[in-house]
């Protein structure tokens, strides 16, 4: 049976489709009408039929990434992509996912991301892991500052009203330059309004109308809390734009005295959170765990628009069956990356270079891995070299 993917419209069929992904993944509880429909973005969600019947749908956003150097490029951020569990094994998220791809082509997207709740799907498609994330555990009891660490600025809490209008106002200044920091759509927003529905709290770092950073945290476990033996609070959300901004923001965390613990829940890997204090033992990582897979949509534009370290250039071949105006060889040196008809001093595909586009692998671990070539010896050494970033990637933003 002939699988047909179209662009949904109608806003019953997003809802439809919308409603599709949520029993695919079985544990998401059911959405609003009034909700739902201002989650997606028009005109960016598929649909799949088998024999007519709606069976699955996958949503995009229109976004930017932040790649190595500081550039934004124009992104496609992928979510609720879902297929009835009695239509799966059929081909229905392949047909999906190319069709999304070459969509997001067409729109002049460089890059396309998603996070996936199964790890062995998305590979096949283009997409590698390009950053991680720490989930990171402090014990109060025995967490003191150092007299080294700064004091940062004022910190106030915004009430339930005020928290969606101001902190998607602090996030789209472009201060948040991380390596693979995305730019966060109002229907992202609107949804984590929905999710959040006033609980939690939300404080802001900087004085008025020079907002530079804010967390969102929540209590956890609050039966019988007053006398709980780990009272535990959860960061969802940590956003530093500058270093004064994360030194109040954490200067905050830690000046609750009633809380015994707290679980930050996305920090980078390299995170200097355990140098501030005086014991490091009080900062435990309790796990790492993928975050962005990235799929580099147009290669060549993603590889002029980065930057490298100076060394040796080194030739990529690079293939990619899905986008195959992709493969081909690139010479890549600190000036940037250009196509070449030069031998390849290393092959790679598609999946694998968006793997360690944005730092977070490197060549010589894929190398190991029988994921990259080396066709002339030193090249994978000389790739490191080309695409070493300092800090680790990290993106920040659940979607």
């Amino acid at each position: 049976m002939t699988i047909e993917i179209d662009t949904l419209t109608e806003p019953a069929e997003v809802r439809a489709a919308g409603a599709i992904f949520r029993t695919a993944m079985v544990g998401l509880p059911p959405v609003p009408a009034e909700v739902a429909d201002g989650l997606v973005e028009p005109g960016r969600t598929l649909g799949a039929r088998l024999g007519g019947e709606l069976v699955g749908g996958a949503d995009s956003y229109t976004s930017r990434l932040v790649v190595p150097g500081g550039q934004w490029v124009p992104h496609a951020a992928v979510t609720h992509v879902g297929v009835l569990p009695t239509h799966t094994r059929r081909g229905v998220v392949s047909a999906l996912l190319r069709h999304q791809l070459a969509d997001a082509a067409e729109r002049g997207e460089v890059v396309a991301s998603l996070r996936a709740t199964q790890g062995g799907i998305y590979e096949r498609f283009g997409y590698g892991v390009a950053t991680s994330y720490a989930t990171v555990e402090v014990d109060l009891r025995r967490a003191r500052l150092r007299d080294t660490v700064p004091g940062g600025g004022p910190v106030r809490y915004l009430d339930a009203a005020a928290r969606w209008d101001l902190l998607p106002k602090i996030y789209a200044t472009e201060g948040f330059s991380w390596i693979g920091a995305i730019e966060r759509p109002r229907y992202w927003w609107r949804l984590q309004e929905s999710v959040a529905a006033g609980g939690g709290w939300a404080v802001v770092h900087g004085e008025p109308g020079a907002e530079d950073g804010f967390l969102r945290y929540r209590a956890t476990d609050t039966d019988g809390w007053p006398r709980h033996p780990r009272r535990t609070v959860v960061v969802d959300d940590f956003v530093a734009t500058t270093p004064a901004a994360f030194h109040g923001l954490v200067r905050h965390l830690v000046s609750h005295d009633i809380v015994d613990r707290l679980i930050v829940t996305f920090t980078p890997l390299d995170s200097p959170l355990r140098h501030f204090f005086t014991d490091e033992r009080a900062v435990t990582v309790t796990g790492v765990t993928d975050e962005t897979w990235l799929r580099l949509v147009d290669v060549p534009a993603a590889l002029d628009r980065r930057t490298y370290r100076a060394g040796t250039p080194v030739v990529v071949a690079v293939t990619d069956p899905i986008l195959p105006a992709n493969s081909g060889h690139y010479r890549i040196s600190a000036e940037g990356a250009v196509p070449t008809g030069d031998p390849a001093d290393l092959s790679a595909g598609v999946a694998s270079l968006a793997a360690v586009y944005l730092g977070g692998s490197a060549w010589r671990q894929l190398a190991v891995a029988g994921r990259v070539r080396e066709h002339r010896p030193g090249a994978v050494d000389a790739a490191d070299t080309l695409f070493a970033t300092g800090i680790q990637p990290f993106g920040g933003t659940f979607f």
